[in-house]
């Protein structure tokens, strides 16, 4: 089970692609269960431009809403933490 944070906020993908040094690590991606063959399999989701991602309190980006799992983007910097709260507006509440 996966650790909980104090806070995320969902964005869409596209809003976090915007970034100039944006990586997406795809391995992470959640697990989706499917009916392959008439059997149950977990495969990886498939990646829409309109999905969310999850921005956590600490700025690392994860495809879920829990701060450890399924983490896609984790190379915090001043830069990316600008980008997150003047192009973003995330803000973690007091």
């Amino acid at each position: 089970m996966g650790k909980m944070g104090r806070y995320c906020k969902a964005y869409p993908v596209s809003s976090f692609r915007k970034f100039e040094g944006w990586t997406e690590n795809l391995q992470n991606l959640r697990k989706e269960k499917r009916e392959v063959d008439g059997e149950e399999v977990q495969t990886v989701r498939d990646l829409r431009e309109d999905d969310f991602f999850y921005l956590q309190e600490n700025h690392v980006v994860t495809d879920g809403i829990f701060i450890d799992q399924d983490i896609i983007f984790d190379e915090v910097t001043p830069e990316w933490i600008s980008f997150c709260e003047e192009t973003l507006g995330f803000k973690v509440p007091d």
